[in-house]
């Protein structure tokens, strides 16, 4: 079956937007039994962006959004939202939108009653169920019975559920997962523009490429810690990173090592040097002198995946 169409980006939103607020986890630890899941773990996420949750599987983040979103206790620590717990927020779906899983419909009811069922039960305006239906693209699915869709589908079901309310935060575990390219593409172009509204986005992802795209701050966990906590381009633009290509690869690593002892050369697999911490005339200049001949030197883009996997110990995600 063919996916539905993307709706339009709440361009008829209301002057000013809802306002985002700090989520802030503070010393979060939580145990099952013998197993640590979360280990002291801290970090903020500022309103106005877009914070990438990113780490292994397993490596606590599923355990920390529960935390956050009260359902599960912690052990030790906490996490609050606008400084408060979620467990004292009133009206808190008018405050926090959730999507943790594209699960619990009840397979016989239409999209269009799954979230009157939601709005009632969270005192909400039942007349909002059509209006983010059509913000997530599922209006011409709307009486159809929930049982019947993909996956890609019951995703933008969840992700209309967490919107019902309007809320200013949004807390949302692998939103892509069952989008095809199309429904990606619009995704990342409506996160940006809610967190450009002034609301705070936290996603959970595996996906690295789809995050490099859509983040402006990323958060890393690994085995239940923090691994770094920054802005996405502190990890994708940090030092001077370039790509050489030679014949003579060994020349041009012995006369680097006299002229930049810092440089860091790495050999690729597709043949060519990575070279880092040096800026690239300094490269070209000892290419020059030691008479190496050069095919490429040029800046190397970024790539998120290999900087995840090294800061993870290269556990995959």
């Amino acid at each position: 079956m063919a996916s539905p169409s993307p709706g339009p980006l709440v361009s008829d939103a209301p002057a000013g937007g809802p306002h985002g607020a700090r989520i802030e986890v503070t010393g979060l630890t939580k145990t099952f039994g013998s197993v640590l899941a979360v280990d002291d773990l801290s970090f903020a996420v500022e309103p106005g962006r877009v914070t990438g949750f990113l780490g292994p599987n397993g490596a606590g983040k599923t355990t920390t959004l529960r935390c956050l979103l009260g359902l599960v206790a912690p052990t030790s620590g906490g996490a609050t939202i606008g400084g408060r717990h979620y467990h004292d927020l009133h009206e808190p779906m008018r405050v926090v939108g959730s999507a943790l899983e594209a699960t619990g419909f009840h397979p016989g009811r239409s999209a269009t009653a799954h979230l009157r069922v939601l709005a009632r039960a969270g005192g909400l305006d039942e007349a909002r169920a059509p209006e983010v239906l059509e913000l997530v693209g599922l209006a011409e699915s709307a009486s159809r019975k929930v049982g019947g869709f993909s996956l890609g589908m019951r995703q933008r079901l969840q992700l209309a559920s967490a919107l019902l309310g309007d809320p200013g935060v949004l807390v949302l575990d692998e939103p892509a997962n069952g989008l095809d390219p199309e429904g990606i593409a619009w995704l990342r172009a409506f996160l940006r523009y809610l967190a450009g509204q002034g609301r705070t986005v936290l996603v959970s992802s595996h996906v690295l490429s789809e995050v490099e795209q859509t983040v402006d701050d990323v958060v890393i966990i690994a085995q239940g810690r923090l691994v770094r906590a920054c802005p996405l381009t502190e990890l994708t633009e940090h030092g001077q990173r370039l790509v050489v290509r030679t014949p003579q690869a060994a020349e041009l690593v012995s006369a680097l090592a006299s002229v930049a002892p810092q440089a860091r050369v790495t050999a690729v697999e597709d043949g060519s040097l990575l070279v880092e911490d040096v800026e690239a005339p300094v490269v070209g200049r000892a290419a020059l002198d030691a008479r190496v001949e050069l095919h490429e030197l040029r800046p190397a883009t970024s790539d998120l995946e290999q900087v995840f996997l090294s800061l993870t110990g290269g556990a995959t995600s």
